[in-house]
């Protein structure tokens, strides 16, 4: 028995026992609500602080689309799963052994082996058993992120994912034909696995012609596609703190020295900022995307609840259907985008 997969079954168990379904309750000339959780690694705390102050204004969104982070999240909420439930799996979860696809037989050894690879301290450092659908760079497989996915949705090996409790997308970078992909069907875990790859460190997801990387390195806040699924509003989480660092993949392997070079993810990611109805930006200054410890969690989770509060007027608007674009935040986003690019000029 893998002794790692029995506290995941058992927490999805849990949280699976308690989900409930929520009732549409939309009159038919209700704008159409679309959620963006944009990528930023343990940031992402900061959007289930969001999402509950969302439940609490009585927000039921009609489209999801996440990158990396964004799409775990966004994928567990589509299936049902509520705020407090993604809190409960934020706080309990051992995110490095999740995330690094730790190996709890090995972990107190500083050096060790078995027949799949070598270790130290429980974390894979050389695969003795090749996969020939993860060959490249990156020693990650992300075959833990694949078991909660799979343990906390029980979905069949492909799925049309407009048939979820929320219709959802998640979004990769294909390198290969350097091409954003936008997942819509298929097997879910596999689907955000390729949305959380970052190069370098996880292995790129190869399906059919494409080699799939991190969504980040070309739509970090994929405003643009919840706008494609029938949104009429958005409400976008951005966890980019410094905006000139947007998902900032400086790793010169194959395709990705021409990414570094003109990172075409920059010019989608301001219009998808400016294109964003309820725009909601926590402070995480201090945070970064491997911020996984119990308390960084906890605090995080605090900052995305008292950013959203301060949208909560917007929020309350658009349920009850007189929801109107603030302009004035709109502006607010131009000035703090010119003085990053000034803050920019100066350190060049």
């Amino acid at each position: 028995m893998n002794l790692f997969r029995v506290p995941i079954v058992s927490f999805c168990l849990v949280l699976m026992m308690g989900c409930e379904a929520w009732a549409q309750g939309s009159a038919s000339d209700r704008p159409k609500i679309g959620l963006v959780l944009g990528g930023g690694g343990a940031k992402g705390a900061a959007e289930v602080g969001v999402l509950k102050v969302m439940e609490r204004a009585g927000i039921k969104p009609d489209y999801i689309a996440g990158t990396s982070i964004g799409s775990i999240l966004g994928a567990l909420y589509a299936n049902g799963y509520t705020a407090a439930q993604l809190d409960t799996l934020m706080r309990s979860q051992d995110w490095v052994t999740l995330i690094g696809d730790r190996n709890i037989d090995h972990k107190r050894k500083i050096v060790s082996e078995d027949s799949t690879a070598y270790y130290v301290l429980g974390f894979p450092v050389m695969r003795k058993v090749k996969n020939p659908d993860a060959n490249g760079v990156g020693m990650l497989r992300g075959d833990h992120i694949m078991q909660l996915i799979d343990s906390c949705t029980n979905l069949p090996d492909s799925v049309n994912f407009n048939q979820f409790h929320i219709p959802f997308r998640c979004v990769a970078y294909d390198i290969k034909n350097k091409e954003e992909v936008v997942m819509e069907s298929g097997n879910l875990p596999l689907a955000v696995r390729a949305s959380m790859a970052i190069p370098g460190a996880f292995k790129p997801v190869r399906k059919n012609d494409r080699v799939l990387l991190d969504g980040g390195l070309i739509n970090n806040l994929p405003v643009d596609v919840v706008r494609q699924m029938g949104a009429d509003v958005v409400i976008a989480v951005d966890l980019t703190q410094k905006k000139r660092d947007s998902r900032d993949f400086s790793v010169g392997v194959g395709g990705l020295v021409e990414w570094v070079l003109t990172r075409p993810d920059l010019i989608k990611y301001n219009q998808n900022v400016d294109s964003a109805d309820i725009y909601i930006n926590p402070d995480l200054d201090g945070y970064g995307v491997s911020s996984f410890n119990l308390s960084s969690i906890e605090v995080m989770i605090e900052r995305g609840e008292t950013e959203a509060w301060k949208h909560y007027k917007q929020l309350l608007e658009l349920k009850d259907g007189v929801f109107q674009k603030d302009i004035s935040e709109l502006q607010s986003r131009h000035r703090n985008r010119d003085e990053d690019k000034n803050d920019q000029n100066q350190d060049d």
